[in-house]
């Protein structure tokens, strides 16, 4: 059997396909998997030793349309669910499945503050895609595979193994960081070693806490690329982290972590995928009732109050560090 995944973006969506990838090749004998995913995700799902062959694309699926014809799929799985992966399935016209997206239920929360959503980790909703193929959530985390030439060496960060606290301080959006002032308190209340992640678009960031904070930093803000930062948190004692792909990646790993939540909330079913032990806490403000104001978050407070991250208890969040 030959069966063709698709999920174009982003990076914690990516990820959190892997379990339905990994329960997929255990537990059909002889399967093939394919990937299909936008370019700039290649690196996720390439490595991963469960899936045969990545197609990628840079805008239309018309670039790989030819090839996919070729492949002659049994299955589609479509984990992404939208008008781009219609059309896929359109022109292909090989048998498919789709996940449950939930468009009128997350608009019902965020515009109504009705929740009719189910009580459902977003990896189950996928898992469902694949039910009709007998496979079954196998009570195992994601898959993120780290290249050795991307594992760093923490004695070039003058670190130890287990010993320092990895913040990553961006997010997608703005609504779902932690301002500076917040980042900066919470910092200078850790006891340990603190190190920052973060791209290219978190550096002015990173350099608006260093000159606040009291605490000397490890800064690799836009010095690591996606893998290599992985590397970093996966040697962690523990991860602070938004919610954001960095959040996925270090579930994976088990990871220890403190995940701060803002606009969004995880009603949306998009917390760490842990089936088996829970080794995350989620610190959100609650009582708002603005709150969630985007399933995916904006540029600024549309209340300009702020409140979902300017009245996080930041105490608790440095406390929930594991010993």
């Amino acid at each position: 059997m030959k069966i063709l995944f698709v999920r174009f973006s982003s990076i914690g969506d990516v990820v959190l396909t892997t379990p339905v990838i990994h329960a997929t090749k255990e537990q059909i004998d002889n399967v093939e998997i394919h990937y299909l995913t936008k370019k700039p995700f290649l690196s996720i799902v390439e490595p991963n030793p469960n899936v045969s062959k990545v197609y990628t694309i840079e805008k239309s699926v018309d670039e790989v349309i030819g090839q996919l014809k070729d492949e002659r799929y049994d299955w589609i799985i479509d984990l992404h669910n939208n008008i781009r992966t219609k059309g896929l399935k359109s022109k292909l016209r090989f048998p498919s499945r789709t996940f449950r997206k939930l468009n009128v239920e997350k608009w019902l929360l965020v515009n109504a503050k009705i929740n009719r959503m189910p009580d459902l980790h977003v990896v189950d909703r996928y898992f469902e895609a694949v039910k009709h193929l007998g496979v079954k959530p196998d009570g195992k985390s994601g898959d993120f595979i780290i290249q050795l030439e991307d594992e760093v060496d923490l004695m070039d960060w003058k670190l130890q193994p287990k010993a320092f606290v990895t913040i990553a301080i961006g997010a997608q959006h703005e609504t779902k960081c932690l301002p500076v002032e917040k980042l900066v308190e919470l910092i200078d209340l850790i006891n340990d070693p603190v190190v920052l992640v973060g791209g290219p678009t978190d550096e002015a960031k990173a350099q608006d806490i260093l000159s606040k904070s009291k605490k000397e930093i490890v800064n690799t803000v836009g010095e690591l690329n996606l893998q290599q930062s992985a590397s970093l948190v996966k040697q962690s004692k523990h991860l602070i982290t938004h919610d954001t792909g960095m959040m996925h990646i270090a579930s994976c790993f088990a990871v220890p972590m403190s995940t701060v939540w803002g606009n969004t909330v995880p009603d949306f079913g998009m917390y760490p995928y842990q089936p088996e032990n829970k080794t995350y806490s989620m610190h959100q403000v609650d009582g708002l009732k603005c709150r969630p104001c985007s399933k995916i978050g904006s540029e600024s407070c549309p209340k300009k109050h702020f409140d979902c991250m300017l009245k996080q208890d930041i105490s608790a969040i440095a406390e929930s560090i594991t010993e």
